[in-house]
């Protein structure tokens, strides 16, 4: 996430004071492995998570659920602006005192909770309570794992510190009137399409996508790209990314990026993000677009949407497909898992337990998709509850063996700071597609060399 300042600060301090490496378990309390006896008393269970509709219905969800099994508890997610969300917890956390009894983390941040001690380690309790097989590994090592096993793989004897809440992943949106039923198959293609929609549509652009400064915007763009053209964001066993990031793979995907995709964008479109490329395809103002399938909901309403009064009328023109390929097939890992504070109350973290434990369910996943989530189970991912909910849902099923994540390592914060800053510099022509690359693998480079922690991992 954009960290201001002094909340970086202070993480990077307390993170450097505590002096243990990437793979040490650092100063994590265990959580129990059997889940403590719960009060009857009223008792609020408070989530953190950023504004979108997916906390909405998880609280939603839960209130309806939960209570049916825990009378006495309520559900509360707090949210706070996107750009805010790292802060907002590590600021917290920083302080050893949190509002908030389960964290909802990005992949990328178990690192540096874990490193600090904010989390609970749910190893134990994960052993005596949950199914893991009934997991996609990668899925269950992504949400929760650290330190990190390299993409698709899953490392049993690592520790657990979370378990997943949300999936996600990018769909490809395109205006079947357009361009045809037919979607793009390869990025090469897609380009091409986009360009002579754009130049048959006065008005409508070819593109729409992620460019903002801002979050993880631009770097989930471009390494999204450099994913598919071949790329690795660096090489994690030797913690090397000049050289690696802006190899001749690296420079293809920033100049496809931004001297070819780029140019397709509408006017004005250099610090997008969600809501910005929603509002474009609601509008009709886009041909093609990249999106979060979690966030891609409200493009089926009539009441957002100029493309149709009814949702079969807005499906009649816009398809959802996963993401072309070109020389690999990756796309990008989304979504959050659920993590207990080190610093709440003992009633509430054994509340916590419980809940995750109710929440992992089969038949709980199940409705959850159906209430809009995006499931992690096997199971539930290939169920009609799921597959039948939305029409990007079997894109999210079908691109699960295609994932691959960012650096899950206590840096990120730092690394993801550098990345966006400079893809959204190309973007904006502030500076060279290479210059800006090569400037982003020195100067991430310099992170991880000047920290003394060894290990992580996570591509």
């Amino acid at each position: 996430m954009l960290l201001a300042t002094a909340a970086l600060l202070l993480a990077t301090t307390v993170a450097a004071c505590g002096g243990q490496d990437d793979d040490a378990k650092a100063g994590a309390p265990k959580a129990p492995a059997t889940i403590p006896t719960l009060t009857n008393d009223p008792l609020t269970l408070s989530f953190i998570w950023f504004e979108w509709p997916p906390a909405k219905a998880l609280e939603d969800f839960a209130n309806a659920e939960y209570k049916k099994v825990r009378p006495n508890v309520t559900i509360k997610v707090n949210t706070v602006p996107n750009a805010n969300w790292h802060d907002a917890m590590f600021t917290q956390f920083a302080a050893r005192k949190t509002d908030f009894d389960i964290a909802i983390l990005d992949s990328q941040h178990i690192g540096e909770a874990v490193t600090n001690g904010n989390i609970l380690d749910l190893t134990d309790f994960v052993k005596q309570n949950i199914d893991v097989n009934a997991y996609n590994p990668y899925l269950l090592a992504a949400y929760g794992q650290f330190p990190q096993a390299e993409t698709g793989k899953r490392d049993e004897n690592a520790s657990l510190y979370g378990l997943p809440l949300l999936g996600d992943t990018w769909t490809m949106i395109y205006r079947k009137d357009l361009i045809g039923d037919k979607p793009p198959q390869n990025w090469d293609e897609m380009i091409s399409v986009a360009a002579k929609c754009q130049a048959d549509n006065p008005g409508v652009s070819g593109l729409a996508f992620h460019q903002a400064n801002g979050s993880d915007a631009a770097a989930v763009t471009y390494n999204t790209v450099n994913g598919v053209y071949g790329g690795n964001l660096w090489n994690a066993k030797d913690r090397k990314i000049e050289g690696v990031l802006n190899d001749a793979a690296g420079q293809e995907a920033m100049d496809v990026l931004v001297n070819k995709m780029k140019p397709l964008t509408a006017k004005g479109s250099g610090n997008w993000f969600i809501d910005e490329v929603n509002a474009s395809v609601a509008q009709g103002k886009a041909c093609i677009a990249f999106q979060w399938i979690a966030a891609s909901g409200g493009l089926l309403d009539p009441k957002q949407s100029t493309l149709g009064t009814s949702r079969e009328q807005i499906l009649g023109k816009l398809g959802f497909a996963t993401l072309p390929t070109q020389k690999t097939n990756l796309v990008p890992l989304g979504g959050m898992g659920m993590h207990v504070s080190a610093y709440a109350a003992k009633a509430n973290q054994a509340e916590a337990l419980n809940f995750m434990k109710w929440f992992e369910q089969a038949d709980i996943q199940k409705k959850w998709a159906a209430a809009g989530g995006v499931p992690s189970r096997t199971d539930a991912l290939q169920s009609p509850e799921f597959l039948n909910a939305s029409p990007f849902n079997k894109v999210y099923a079908d691109s699960v063996p295609r994932m691959r994540d960012m650096w899950n390592v206590p840096q990120y914060a730092q690394l993801v700071n550098i990345e966006n800053t400079n893809v959204n510099a190309a973007l904006n022509g502030a500076k060279s597609p290479k210059d800006a690359l090569d400037e982003i693998a020195k100067e991430q480079q310099k992170v991880l060399d000047s920290s003394r922690r060894k290990g992580g991992g996570g591509l």
